[in-house]
């Protein structure tokens, strides 16, 4: 077989017309399947959506096999026939007019030239391997991304750590996830929520932390307002929400407090002796350490801290009494934070000693961000080996050799940087060449200016996107077309662990290819595609993520291949042959969650009390930036950077076509501002102008704007958590000027 697909480079290279006309001549070769070889009748088929990580299941209907329209699945577990207006309008984007189709060079001018694929290939190649000769392999390094099928991931990761030989790669699941994952890790001994859906519709008391659930996840928003149980919803956020209005309890901390509130929290349920000590005696480690620590957390202190007043203070603590089911759950308000993995870490502390785990409503919860962050944290090989294992580690690294049948000196023996490393590298002049795939830091990553200022110190950069127009692709060397959801296959995992099938239901414009078949003209053009001899389609390499999966807390061994995920509706793992014996099952018990036998996955089958004092805000309010700027979601029509949602005419109506900034009536009229003015919004990094909504959703002293307007991330600080290395996002110093020109 590797010798077949060597055998087409020479045609590859040299072929003048349409490239998807080549592979339909030879379907199969490169596992690359661009188009079906034969249209199918009318039909419907399903597929997971590709937005956020709830998972949704979408029924497409089907003429001549390509999808013309589409509705939620009624009967699927996650969502029940329900959608949020991205998931209704996931075919508009690949329709879009600037679809990348071609691969494009940039000349000396500036402008860009349609290349051939094979003249793409050797330009890439031959640039990165210029750059690895002069600098050494480290010298290259690559971003992915969250939004791309499990085992593109996985493919990636084979072909620029084992093939390429680069040592330095991350995923823009850094931005949003990295924090549950290193709290999970520390505390459990694996990055395992432990949670079901289910246990939104089960709890007593949900409480909401830094979550704005209405417009982040609607659809889990339904699955609370499923509950029988008249639960009481808790909403901690220094911001009025959609979600706090929704609630029946909103806490409106002030911002960065939330650390020393659940500290604060901990003590007072020792005090009240409303903990569960047989299962802290039995199942975990470090509480003695951890209850003389919150000693000082006194409920004077924490309200002080937070200002929170007394009614609310005691009104919350009775919502954790003993008996209560209570489930903790947090998003990016605690994962973007300069303190986020303790805060994290203080969730958890919560559930364990109260005994709120392992069993129905409860849980210490994250909810990710990205549709296939779970896989990308599993398994995209960046800065964890496959299957949660550590490259620093012989053992793990020689279970990786064995079972993909590679050498053992092909694979890395230390650690990738975290993304931000990888962008300081860049200004250090130790990273030269950058290879983006499906993400856009020029638009996302903190402190944009100083990003833009950095790209003049590449050699090289590498966008592989859907389209040619991000801010990221506006400033690449060569762009790389690729296909989006529903023009090809694999798997997503959500936030509650569910392996779940995409399905191609389109066909990608022009010569744009499925990210899995680059990697696979980027293997064989670099000559290392002897190492992916078995990887040669997506269910091939799920066949061996199963494998690399086997004995790990995420073993999906059990399942035996796309077909059985798409007729179950979706697999949790783990699901371990000869143990999970019926996890196909359309009762509720499909739904499972993590713990329930109290063992965890440290040594001692024991969770770990971890706990910090707080640190202070890298930036602090001044006479000269007074005002806290926090940012987040804005509507559930808006994702992420706007490179898909902006495509679509419906989703554009339901959201604000600009940027606009909450400012608190108390605020508007000290700096005289009326409502629906334009203001300009300065940080120590830049300034930004956005039109004034003068409203009590704020703190007074604190503004909002969203993140998804590219101009955003001018003001934002770059400062990561030390231990996640997660941005924090949601607080920085700012001053509002006069009324913008």
């Amino acid at each position: 077989m590797i010798e077949r697909i060597k055998s087409l480079i020479p045609a590859f290279r040299s072929w003048d017309g349409p490239l998807t006309s080549l592979l339909v001549q030879e379907p199969g070769r490169f596992g690359l399947g661009q188009l079906p070889v034969e249209r199918q009748p009318d039909s419907i088929t399903t597929s997971v959506c590709g937005f956020c990580s709830t998972g949704c299941n979408l029924t497409l209907h089907l003429q001549k096999g390509e999808a013309v329209n589409l509705t939620p699945d009624p009967f699927h577990p996650v969502n029940r026939g329900a959608a949020c207006p991205k998931g209704w309008e996931a075919l508009a984007p690949l329709k879009s007019s600037d679809r990348a189709t071609d691969p494009l060079l940039r000349q000396k001018d500036g402008s860009y030239q349609k290349i051939t694929w094979g003249e793409a290939l050797d330009v890439f190649v031959s640039r990165m391997r210029s750059i690895q000769k002069k600098n050494g392999a480290a010298s290259t390094a690559y971003i992915s991304t969250g939004q791309i099928p499990t085992e593109e991931m996985a493919l990636l990761g084979a072909v620029a750590k084992f093939g390429m030989g680069m040592i330095h790669g991350d995923g823009n699941t850094r931005q949003c996830m990295a924090t549950a994952v290193t709290a999970y890790k520390e505390s459990f001994g694996f990055d395992a929520p432990p949670f079901s859906y289910q246990d939104f519709e089960q709890s007593d008391t949900i409480v909401l932390i830094g979550s704005n659930l209405c417009i982040a996840h609607p659809i889990l928003w339904q699955r609370i307002l499923k509950n029988k149980r008249s639960p009481s919803i808790v909403v901690i956020d220094p911001r009025k929400t959609e979600t706090a209005s929704a609630a029946t309890h909103h806490l409106a901390l002030k911002s960065k407090s939330d650390l020393v509130f659940l500290y604060g929290v901990a003590r007072e349920l020792i005090q009240r002796q409303w903990i569960d000590s047989p299962s802290i005696e039995t199942h975990c480690s470090g509480f003695s350490e951890f209850s003389h620590f919150v000693d000082s957390y006194t409920p004077e202190m924490v309200r002080e801290k937070t200002g929170l007043s007394v009614e609310a203070w005691n009104s919350f603590l009775q919502l954790l009494q003993p008996g209560r089911r209570v489930s903790f759950w947090w998003t990016m308000g605690v994962n973007q934070g300069h303190e986020a993995t303790r805060t994290a870490q203080a969730i958890i502390n919560l559930a364990l000693m109260t005994g709120n785990i392992g069993k129905p409503g409860t849980g210490a919860n994250s909810i990710t961000g990205q549709c296939n962050a779970m896989g990308s944290r599993l398994f995209s090989n960046t800065t964890n080996l496959y299957g949660g294992r550590d490259f620093k580690s012989l053992k793990d690294r020689s279970d990786v050799s064995r079972i993909l049948e590679i050498p053992l000196e092909k694979i890395p023996s230390k650690s990738s940087w975290a993304y931000d490393q990888i962008i300081e590298g860049i200004d250090t002049g130790e990273i030269k060449g950058l290879w983006v795939v499906a993400t856009n830091p020029a638009h996302s990553w903190m402190n944009q200016n100083r990003f833009e200022a950095l790209r003049e110190k590449l050699e090289f950069l590498v966008v592989q996107d859907m389209y040619h127009h991000t801010e990221t692709a506006r400033i690449a060397d060569l762009i790389l077309p690729a296909a989006g959801w529903g023009e090809k296959e694999g798997t997503f995992i959500n936030s509650e662990r569910r392996f779940s099938v995409l399905r191609k239901v389109s066909i990608a414009p022009g010569q744009a290819l499925a990210d899995f078949s680059i990697f696979h003209l980027i293997a064989n053009a670099w000559g290392c595609a002897d190492l992916l001899r078995e990887w040669e389609t997506p269910e091939k390499v799920f066949q061996i993520l199963k494998k690399l999966s086997a004995g790990r807390p995420c073993d999906i061994t059990a399942i035996d291949d796309f077909a059985l995920l798409q007729k179950s509706g979706g697999i949790q793992w783990p699901c371990r042959s000869g143990v999970d014996l019926k996890p196909f099952d359309t009762s509720p018990n499909q739904e499972r969650r993590l713990f329930e036998d109290g063992k965890f996955y440290h040594d001692d089958a024991k969770a770990r009390f971890i706990f910090e004092n707080p640190r202070e805000v890298p930036e602090p309010v001044d006479v000269s930036f007074p005002l806290t700027l926090l940012t987040g979601r804005g509507s559930s029509s808006q994702w992420h950077t706007l490179t898909r949602t902006n495509k679509s005419d419906v989703l554009k109506r339901l959201s604000p076509s600009s940027c606009y900034v909450e400012v608190h009536p108390r605020d508007a009229q000290n700096y005289g501002m009326r409502d629906g003015e334009l203001v300009t919004i300065y940080s120590r990094r830049g300034s930004i102008r956005a039109k004034a909504w003068i409203t009590t959703t704020v703190l007074p002293g604190n503004l909002f704007i969203p993140m998804h307007y590219p101009e955003v991330n001018q003001l934002t600080l770059s400062a990561v958590d030390p231990y996640s290395r997660q941005p924090a996002y949601k607080a920085c110093a700012v001053q509002i000027g006069g009324i913008a020109p």
